[in-house]
């Protein structure tokens, strides 16, 4: 039985699923939008949407906390200084996922996340 075990392995062990959700977490955070297939958009999302959470702290501790899931320091700094503040009145809900298709090879669902 899989009693509250939550999250998909994605054919992946379970440092690469770290590593592909910083690498897509610093991509959706520095360029607004991304396109990936609609199951990593779906665990992306609170990935993401923790790491404002944490952010609109603003204090230095916030900001190392971002840090040790987002490795470049441009994009830190811009969560940390436009992305958070942008976000402070709201109480959540800072991504959305669009359906866009399916891929031509193997036919998977794509979607676009976006920041809100």
């Amino acid at each position: 039985m899989r009693h509250g075990r939550s999250g998909r392995k994605l054919n992946r062990n379970s440092s690469a699923r770290t590593a592909l959700a910083r690498a897509q977490a610093t991509a959706l955070l520095r360029e607004g939008r991304i396109q990936t297939t609609l199951t990593k958009a779906k665990e992306l999302r609170p990935y993401v949407e923790k790491l404002i959470t944490t952010a609109k702290g603003g204090d230095l501790h916030a900001r190392r906390l971002v840090a040790r899931d987002i490795h470049d320091n441009a994009v830190v700094r811009k969560v940390m200084d436009e992305v958070a503040p942008k976000y402070a009145e709201r109480p959540g809900g800072y991504t959305r996922i669009l359906r866009i298709g399916t891929r031509r090879g193997d036919g998977v669902t794509m979607a676009l996340i976006e920041l809100v």
